[in-house]
C-alpha cells in the first residue's frame, strides 16, 4: 500500500523565469512490519507520486515488533533538525504520534505506539528521522544472542 504525505510545489529559477515542478513524499507499506519513504520530484503530480513510490519500494526496510504490535523498546532518531521519538504502548492504545510519524508507523503495521516529532516539523525530514529510529531499534532475542546470555537474564 502507498500514501502521499505531501505534494508540494518546488521552483526553479532560470534564465526565462521560473520552472514549476512538483515534489511528493510517498510511504509505501504492507502493514507486516516492511516500510519505506521515498521521494520523486517532475512536473506534473501523478508522475512525481508514481517516480516517490517507485523510489520508496526501492528503500524498505523492516520494522521489529511484539507480539502487541508495538516496539520492543523507546528509540530516539534524527535526520537533519528533526528529531523523533518513539516509544511501545499498551495493547489497544493505538497509535498517538502526529504528521509523518504516524503515517509511517501505520503503513508499517504498528497499532500501538506513541511518537512524538521534535524540533523540526518538516515532513520529509520527520518520516526520515522514524525510519533512522526504527533501525536503532533491536529485538530483545537479537541482544540476548549478541550477549550470549539467554532471554530470560535480560530481565534481571
Amino acid at each position: 500500500e502507498e500514501r502521499v504525505v505531501q505534494v508540494r510545489r518546488v521552483t526553479k529559477v532560470v534564465k526565462g523565469g521560473k520552472q514549476l515542478h512538483f515534489r511528493a513524499i510517498v510511504v509505501v507499506g504492507d502493514k507486516q512490519g516492511q516500510v519505506g519513504v521515498g521521494v520523486g520530484k517532475a512536473k506534473e503530480v501523478i508522475a512525481a507520486v508514481q517516480k516517490s513510490a517507485v523510489n520508496a519500494r526501492r528503500n524498505l526496510i523492516t520494522i521489529p515488533m511484539t507480539k502487541y504490535l508495538t516496539f520492543p523498546h523507546r528509540s530516539e532518531g534524527d535526520y537533519g533538525a528533526a528529531k523523533v521519538m518513539l516509544r511501545p504502548a499498551a495493547p489497544g492504545t493505538g497509535v498517538i504520534a502526529g504528521g509523518a510519524v504516524r503515517i509511517v508507523l501505520e503503513m508499517a503495521g504498528v497499532e500501538n505506539a506513541l511518537g512524538k516529532q521534535l524540533g523540526s516539523k518538516n515532513a520529509l525530514n520527520n518520516a526520515r528521522a522514524t525510519v533512522v529510529a526504527v533501525q536503532k531499534m533491536k529485538q530483545f532475542r537479537e541482544v540476548a544472542q549478541e550477549r550470549g546470555i539467554p532471554m530470560e537474564e535480560l530481565w534481571k
